[in-house]
């Protein structure tokens, strides 16, 4: 993407994390910059639905993930959603090496549809935007009614269109 592909004015602003609220399933939820619990992401990843990925991730297989993990810890910005002690959600900006950042979003199948994505997106972006991010972008199937929404809803436009994704993005 190009600086002319983002939105000309910038959404937000956006929370930081750490941040606490309890979900719509009455459960209380944490959301906090990543620091280094690699183990309870992949144990998040290696029991999440096959139905749930989408375009190849997260990957299968604990060594898979391992070394997936390793590559968006290691360069970009992550927040993870916690429910007492287990990993229920992680939110990644990956540099794109043009400026801006693609984000990658997951909430774990037995979470999903109280509101923890929302809260979780909106706290990648004010972690993002404290640490300079200012252009974000991703790719979602056309078909993920759900995940548009919440795109939308914070904040993204869609700025393409292929076949079966959307490409959208947003400044912050």
């Amino acid at each position: 993407m190009t600086v002319d592909d983002y939105p000309d004015t910038a959404s937000g602003p956006f929370p930081s994390p750490p941040s606490s609220f309890t979900d719509g399933d009455d459960r209380d939820i944490e959301v906090r910059a990543f620091d280094d619990d690699t183990d309870a992401l992949v144990e998040m990843y290696v029991d999440f639905s096959q139905e749930d990925r989408a375009q190849g991730v997260p990957p299968v297989g604990e060594d898979r993930v391992r070394d997936w993990l390793d590559t968006l810890t290691g360069e970009g910005y992550n927040v993870v959603a916690w429910h007492d002690d287990r990993a229920v959600g992680h939110a990644t900006l990956v540099p794109d090496g043009s400026g801006g950042y693609e984000l990658a979003i997951f909430v774990h199948q037995d979470y999903q549809g109280a509101g923890i994505g929302t809260r979780l997106l909106r706290n990648l972006l004010g972690h993002g935007a404290d640490q300079g991010v200012e252009r974000v972008w991703l790719t979602v199937e056309r078909w993920n009614r759900a995940a548009v929404a919440l795109y939308e809803k914070v904040g993204f436009e869609t700025v393409d269109t292929e076949s079966f994704e959307l490409e959208m993005a947003i400044r912050v």
